[in-house]
């Protein structure tokens, strides 16, 4: 996987099947940088190469575009990753319990928790909610206990099976931990035959790659019954999914499923690098765990190992599995949208939805899509961050000169879309635009932390520049120049703008795509009638404006 900044004007071929001809931007966001950041490229597409016997292959420009701010590189690079012998693992554990000064407590509690969060990943709770956790006699087992517990508090309904347990205070620890939170035990001999009947994940938390020989019982029998239950559900019929700590139990350390007999688990998740063994899975989904590895390590055993992303304890290893883009499909369960229950005013009812997107810990619920067109009619869309909403308007603040603000000089009309996933909800507002006033710029603006305020003077958003560092070595400059504590003026390109509401209207996910919408019309707009959902019509009640509020289908 490799991320390329474009410093100058260059060409490549890319199979394209579109008829039209698309202008691609590419934001990448900066994540551990003072400011909100992002390197934006711009492909845009040429005439196609000649000699090309498929007409479809175009020739794009790539131009690298001004950022909103920021000072770090966002160049990453991967040229592979490395595989662990049986050897180096046990010698890398040695050095982390030894001169590093790990414990095995705490290395199990960041394994375990790695793998709760590789599963959280993939398989949600609401769907992947009954989770058998098979743990051995070792440190794997140990790891599958502390996973347990974490997905036991990530929402899971986890059952142990802990065949035979170790008398050492560590496991015995582990033990009560899940007990006390009534996690139920189960010995292998009550297991169903069909796992698929009690469980919707099996985790494999038997033997790591410490382990030698032929695995003992009950051990054996549970393996192979694994096995014997996979191969009865490959005729097809719905299966739980099997995920391994590691090592798939019963494969070689190093040369993995050698006869080709063994657990074929649905996920891996990898602990502290990937063992040899790894090279042969063949599953949808690898992850890499265990975010301890210290530099020293890494350097000494000149590992390769990919980024973790934010700050997550877990990173997918390889490309994630090829999906058809039209089986993708959510049955969403929402509360109904009803007509009694929604607010008369639609500022009223955005209102109590914010506050709910709030309440639920959503990640940036401000954050909306933000579409305009030029005056030509040609639209474009991009994200951008709510900074201000009463019942005048929507306000968000931007580089007047940039693409969205030159579109709105031509064509003051633009539309907002908020989308709330973990709650099922969406809110369009459509309507004209104008700058809000010199003063309430001004005063955004010096409320915004300093580094960002450089950003914004520092950037001529959608401008083609020479290269990041341009950008960098502007950004240290001025951040030179104020560090004397003076105020920082505010750009005269830079400001804020009100969307003033013609139409909103309310999404309400509901199951078997029934879902609720609710349309808002503002005092004024004609001709919407074809539009469906909760309508909201203002009629004169008394010499006052009041709604009339019909539903529509979705």
């Amino acid at each position: 996987m490799s991320c390329i900044l474009v410093n100058h004007t260059t060409t490549f071929t890319s199979p394209s099947s579109f008829i039209s001809k698309p202008t691609f931007i590419l934001h990448h966001f900066h994540p551990k940088i003072k400011t909100s950041t992002f390197s934006l490229l711009s492909y845009t597409p040429q005439t196609p190469l000649l000699g090309l016997r498929n007409s479809n292959y175009l020739r794009y420009q790539i131009r690298c575009l001004t950022t909103n701010c920021g000072n770090n590189p966002s160049i990453v690079k991967m040229e592979g990753i490395s595989y662990l012998s049986q050897r180096d693992a046990a010698e890398i554990d040695e050095t982390l319990m030894g001169p590093l000064g790990f414990s095995v407590d705490q290395l199990m509690e960041l394994a375990g928790l790695s793998v709760a969060c590789a599963i959280a990943e993939v398989y949600k709770p609401d769907e992947y909610n009954r989770v058998l956790a098979v743990c051995g006699p070792g440190n794997n087992g140990g790891d599958g206990l502390v996973a347990a517990r974490h997905l036991y508090h990530f929402g899971y309904k986890p059952t142990i099976c802990y065949a035979k347990r170790t008398p050492k205070p560590l496991y015995s620890g582990l033990v009560t931990q899940l007990e006390s939170l009534s996690i139920p035990f189960v010995s292998a001999e009550d297991l169903p035959s069909d796992l698929s009947d009690d469980f919707d994940i099996i985790i494999d938390a038997m033997f790591g790659f410490s382990f030698h020989g032929t695995p003992r019982p009950p051990f054996d029998a549970l393996i192979q019954g694994l096995i014997a239950w996979q191969n009865y559900h490959l005729i097809g019929r719905k299966s739980s999914v099997i995920v391994s700590i590691d090592i798939p139990s019963g494969w070689h350390v190093e040369e993995g499923d050698n006869n080709g007999e063994g657990i074929k688990p649905d996920m891996l998740v990898s602990l502290t690098a990937p063992k040899l063994c790894a090279q042969k899975f063949v599953g949808p989904h690898h992850f890499l765990g265990g975010r301890f590895v210290p530099p020293a390590v890494v350097e000494k055993y000149k590992l390769q190992l990919p980024p973790y992303p934010g700050t997550s304890m877990c990173v997918r290893v390889g490309k994630p599995p090829q999906v058809d883009i039209s089986s993708l499909r959510e049955n969403y369960i929402s509360p109904a949208l009803l007509e009694e229950q929604v607010e008369p005013d639609p500022f009223d009812q955005f209102r109590k939805w914010f506050d709910d997107a709030i309440a639920a810990g959503l990640k940036e619920p401000n954050a909306m899509a933000l579409s305009t067109a030029s005056k030509g009619g040609r639209p474009s869309s991009r994200m951008v961050l709510l900074k201000g909403v009463d019942k005048t308007g929507f306000v968000w603040f931007t580089n007047y000169g940039s693409q969205k603000g030159s579109e709105i000089s031509e064509n003051p009309h633009a539309a907002l879309l908020f989308y709330w996933a973990g709650l099922n909800r969406q809110v369009r507002v459509e309507g004209p635009v104008e700058k809000v006033s010199e003063e309430e710029s001004e005063r955004y603006f010096h409320s915004r932390p300093r580094g960002s305020q450089i950003g914004a003077i520092v950037s001529q958003q959608s401008s083609i520049v020479l290269g990041r560092q341009y950008l960098q070595d502007k950004y240290n400059e001025l951040e030179e120049n104020y560090s004397d504590g003076n105020v920082i003026p505010k750009p005269n390109y830079w400001g804020g703008f009100r969307l003033y509401p013609k139409v909103f209207e309310f999404w309400q996910g509901q199951a078997s795509r029934l879902h609720d919408r609710a349309v808002d019309f503002i005092k004024g707009m004609r001709g919407l009638g074809a539009l469906q959902g909760l309508r909201y019509s203002p009629v004169d009640s008394d010499g006052r404006q009041a709604w009339k509020i019909d539903r529509l289908a979705p």
